[in-house]
């Protein structure tokens, strides 16, 4: 068994390898206790995405429930032949992820089947089960059964989650409006967004941001520079958006090269060594 449970591991790391520089440069700076238990979350709800995101041509509503069906037995059970739901169930187990996190996350999937313009109160929802509780996830990941740090940690874990999706967001204006019929921002039309509403969206993103960071610098040290490396990124990466017109963003997705990104990597670490994180 530890030979499948290790290759069900490499199969969620190879996920996020291929998916995902910036996560997976972040991952490498964590403790290396963490790296196959971040690896395992990360392939669980990339591939959950995948279903509602990029399978057109399929019946995505019944791969969806088949996916949600086949998550809980292979909790409940303790093994699964997919190898992603396998190592995922490994680490819910081990770190007691609370099933109400998974029940969010995979509704705010489900809400992309059902929704292509939100309210305010389902704009909320869905980044708190899209992204919060992902980085809620990894936190009980983080804080190894220590429930009074994760419950001191979890509001800030949550603006960071959130953060993260509203930059998504306006990274993915064209993509998600042009190819999917998705607006996530309440009240906004991208036919005429202007850049009066890009500055009001902004400004709520700059508060999660400064929000987010008292709770990274309080996480343990061996969480603590991963998590650091995506603020750093996602935050460069909103400077960029911010320093773009309207115009820019509905027509292409905004990037970090990877060469960028590793250079943020490097001077973060010595950063880090040098004892300034």
């Amino acid at each position: 068994m530890e030979l499948f449970d290790q290759t069900t591991f490499e199969c969620s790391k190879l996920i996020t390898q291929r998916y995902s520089t910036s996560f997976t440069l972040g991952i490498k700076t964590l403790d290396q206790k963490f790296h196959l238990p971040i690896y395992a979350i990360y392939g669980f709800v990339r591939y959950a995405d995948e279903i509602v995101d990029t399978f057109h041509d399929k019946d995505k509503k019944t791969l969806l429930e088949r996916f949600k069906a086949d998550t809980y037995l292979a909790i409940e059970e303790g093994v699964s032949l997919n190898p992603v739901l396998h190592a995922f169930q490994i680490v819910v187990n081990q770190f007691k992820i609370d099933k109400e996190l998974i029940e969010a996350f995979l509704w705010s999937m489900e809400m992309d089947l059902h929704f292509h313009t939100y309210n305010d109160d389902k704009y909320n929802e869905y980044i708190y089960g899209s992204a919060e509780v992902v980085g809620l996830m990894c936190l009980k990941v983080f804080c190894e059964g220590d429930q009074a740090a994760y419950d001191r940690l979890k509001a800030p874990a949550c603006k960071l989650g959130a953060a993260f999706q509203k930059v998504n967001f306006l990274r993915d204006v064209k993509s998600d409006y042009h190819e999917r019929g998705r607006v996530y921002f309440p009240g906004v039309d991208y036919q005429t967004f202007s850049q009066k509403s890009k500055e009001e969206i902004e400004a709520d993103i700059q508060r999660d941001f400064d929000e987010a960071y008292e709770g990274i610098m309080a996480l343990p040290k061996t969480a603590r520079l991963g998590v650091y490396i995506a603020y750093i990124y996602y935050l460069k990466l909103f400077k960029k958006i911010k320093n773009l017109p309207v115009e820019v963003i509905t027509q292409e997705r905004i990037r970090i090269p990877n060469a960028k990104k590793i250079t943020l990597l490097l001077q973060t670490y010595f950063k880090h060594r040098l004892n300034f994180i």
